[in-house]
């Protein structure tokens, strides 16, 4: 079986450099590759169909461009030089990077833009590009491209030496994109906070978080249980007990809520002030956050696309917590909860 068969493209796997080339716009003959590593590896017939992409108008020069085709990714930084001893008054070239179609590759992009920079560079000073492309002698550009492919692919760095100019390239690591925030995530003030009642407060604070096994190192880590009294403290006149402190994260279990544990362990009388406790926990790792999810029981998809179609409030599939309800609803999460307790067809599950 073809071991390339489980990358496919977007599986977000970097793959190596499988060509680099040089392409120009010739004054006759039009869009060229001038020299490319390995020889032949990007066919006449592939790069004419791309060609108007790779050499492309006057509106995409110096941009990043990405092109995909026929299992190949091909990555380019085009560039035009006005001058009037280029003929048709302009010099087109681009210098691609291609690799394999399912090849995550915006980790080469910046590659490529500094590369193409100095060999731009070396163009103005010395015509270094164009007078091997007129001699029909590209050696000194296919040694350059060859040495970058191989340093890139086996050690991530190159430096490059012509004449007196040098660049290094390497290879640096992009991190993936962040998953997305939703509003329920990001509770904010729509109004002013003196006017906020304390029922009215955000949905954290309704529903205790649950301890991690983190928690042991409260009673490890010097350094932690300092942080932790110095943060939770009421006053910065009278610290609280680790011991205390401890006791209350370890009662933050599942059903409780923040209101029942602070009237059994009263937090005021133990110079804890409990938000910054919540705050603090949810910060190091020590508690996480408990959500509530509703599920419809009835599982007959006819009756449920039935149902929806009477009132979409009343099926639930497990994917969306209670806060996710209560941003979508304008409802708090007391009035949506005291609505699904009186539908026998709607459980929680928490988690």
């Amino acid at each position: 079986m073809d071991g390339n068969l489980k990358y496919y493209e977007g599986c977000g796997q970097e793959g190596p450099i499988r060509c680099i080339f040089l392409c120009e716009f010739h004054p006759t003959a039009g869009p060229r590759i001038t020299c490319q590593v390995p020889e032949n590896y990007i066919s006449k017939d592939i790069f004419d169909t791309v060609s108007h992409y790779i050499i492309p108008k006057v509106q995409l020069q110096r941009c990043t461009l990405t092109v995909t085709l026929l299992g190949s990714k091909i990555l380019g930084f085009p560039v035009r030089i006005d001058n009037k001893k280029y003929a048709r008054n302009a010099y087109y070239f681009n210098l691609c990077f291609v690799c394999d179609a399912w090849a995550r590759t915006v980790h080469l992009e910046p590659l490529v833009k500094k590369l193409t920079e100095y060999l731009l560079s070396m163009e103005l000073e010395t015509e270094w590009l164009s007078k091997q492309s007129l001699s029909g002698d590209a050696k000194a550009l296919s040694g350059l491209m060859r040495q970058v492919m191989q340093d890139i692919n086996s050690r991530r760095m190159c430096t490059l030496t012509v004449g007196t100019t040098t660049t290094h390239l390497t290879v640096v690591r992009v991190n993936t994109d962040p998953a997305p925030v939703k509003d329920h995530q990001v509770p904010v003030f729509l109004y002013s906070r003196q006017s906020f009642v304390a029922d009215q407060w955000d949905l954290t604070t309704n529903q205790v978080y649950s301890a991690t096994p983190k928690l042991r190192q409260l009673t490890r880590c010097v350094g932690l249980q300092r942080q932790c009294v110095e943060f939770c403290a009421r006053s910065p006149r009278q610290l609280p007990r680790v011991s205390d402190l401890f006791r209350m994260y370890a009662a933050m279990t599942y059903g409780s809520t923040m209101r029942d544990l602070c009237r059994r362990l009263r937090p005021q009388e133990l110079a804890i002030n409990e938000r910054k406790l919540v705050l603090f926990g949810v910060l190091e790792g020590l508690i996480r956050r408990v959500y509530k999810y509703p599920v419809t029981l009835n599982n007959d998809s006819s009756s449920i696309r039935s149902e929806q179609s009477q009132n979409p409030s009343r099926v639930y599939t497990g994917m969306a917590c209670l806060d996710e309800l209560c941003c979508q609803s304008g409802c708090s999460a007391s009035q949506i909860e005291e609505q699904l307790e009186r539908d026998s067809d709607v459980v929680f599950i928490v988690k």
